[in-house]
């Protein structure tokens, strides 16, 4: 039997790629999803789940997770409890009066901008967690901030799209996109054979330079390493996702150097997330026993009770970052056909729901409804 034309072809099986075949398929499109590894076998498989808001200043990257927060609303209610999604809320502690106040003026910023950002002082700290560390200047607490099991809820985005129609396609590596004689794609070659489409999502994450790269353009993409430490199973003494007001500065950072700030949570099977660190490396999957030191001490300052719980593995991946840390979202201008929903450095999580509407909306001609003019793919100085 001939198999009916694409639509578009998305590169990448994590869990942006997942939601953009997802949102696609409903959408009415034809769609194949390419990965040469399994789903979430890149950034998505080494993430903690985050979907924050509290984290992110004033712009767009703020506008494209409130928006993303609503939509991860609406995909747990259709995915079900299988992606483990809860609203557990964030809370940001600051260790003393000078990060109080910048908190402070950090969190005014993101209400005007649409965030819920309730102050909680030193005093009522404990109500939220009761585990915490004395001594803490006080905190601002985001109802809205959330959590999902990251591969888990890439494989159920992707069930969902395969259901509606859309072709999966593992272990098979991408070589070449193809144009036509007005520079327009036409589809993809693959180790296994071609693909015909009209259009091509770049779902690559951190390889989405090298996928760019294939259409004949530049797009920065840099790796930056990650490690979470992962404790033995334990009740639910960390009920929020908890992190220093430190963690704010690390994340809006260009630094290549070692950063670290304490981030921890619980999570539904037992064990406790920590995170976070980042730096950039390369490619170097190196385990860093400096590192999980600094994590492991960080965590237990924040919270004294797991400074003798065990610690039973830790894992690494590789943020997909841009140099302005902003994703770059929407159609590539120099190349017709050309999507991008890549560099999404870690908020990749939180964000792919948003970034896979959008994309649905551009592919079938629809208005977005949002102002993707910050996250155009040739932004960059130089880039051709």
């Amino acid at each position: 039997m001939k198999r009916a034309p694409l639509d578009v072809v998305v590169v990448g099986a994590g869990v942006v790629g997942a939601a953009c075949a997802y949102y696609a398929t409903l959408a009415g499109l034809r769609v194949a999803v390419v990965d040469r590894g399994p789903v979430a076998g890149g950034t998505t498989g080494a993430g903690e789940g985050n979907l924050l808001v509290s984290d992110k200043e004033p712009g767009p990257e703020l506008d494209l997770a409130l928006l993303s927060t609503r939509l991860w609303h609406e995909l747990a209610a259709t995915l079900g409890p299988a992606v483990e999604y809860e609203p557990k809320g964030g809370l940001v502690v600051a260790a003393d009066q000078r990060r109080l106040d910048a908190l402070r003026t950090f969190a005014a910023g993101q209400t005007a901008a649409g965030v819920t950002a309730v102050e909680v002082p030193a005093d009522a700290l404990r109500e939220l967690e009761p585990h915490l560390a004395p001594g803490l200047a006080g905190g601002f607490h985001y109802p809205q901030d959330a959590q999902v099991q990251p591969a888990l809820a890439a494989a159920h985005l992707l069930r969902a799209a395969r259901e509606a129609g859309a072709e999966l396609r593992l272990g098979e590596t991408v070589r070449a996109v193809r144009t036509g004689p007005g520079g327009e794609v036409r589809g993809v070659g693959t180790d296994r054979g071609e693909l015909v489409a009209p259009a091509v999502v770049n779902a690559a994450g951190t390889w989405g330079g090298e996928l760019a790269a294939l259409a004949g353009v530049a797009l920065p993409v840099l790796p930056r390493r990650g490690f979470v430490l992962v404790t033995e199973p334990l009740p639910r003494i960390v009920r929020h996702k908890v992190y220093a007001a430190d963690y704010v500065a690390d994340v809006a950072s260009g630094s290549a150097a070692l950063q670290t700030s304490a981030v921890v949570e619980g999570t539904p099977a037992g064990p406790v997330l920590i995170g976070a660190s980042r730096e950039r490396v390369g490619f170097d999957r190196t385990l860093s026993v400096e590192v999980l030191r600094r994590l492991a001490a960080q965590a237990a300052q924040l919270f004294p009770v797991l400074a003798d719980v065990s610690v039973l593995r830790a894992y690494r991946g590789f943020r997909p970052y841009l140099p302005d840390h902003l994703p770059a979202v929407g159609a590539d201008p120099r190349v017709p056909g050309l999507h991008h929903a890549c560099g999404h450095e870690g908020a990749g999580i939180g964000l792919a729901p948003a970034t896979g509407l959008l994309i649905s909306r551009q592919l079938t001609g629809k208005p977005t409804g949002f102002d993707l003019t910050p996250f155009r793919a040739d932004r960059f100085p130089g880039a051709v």
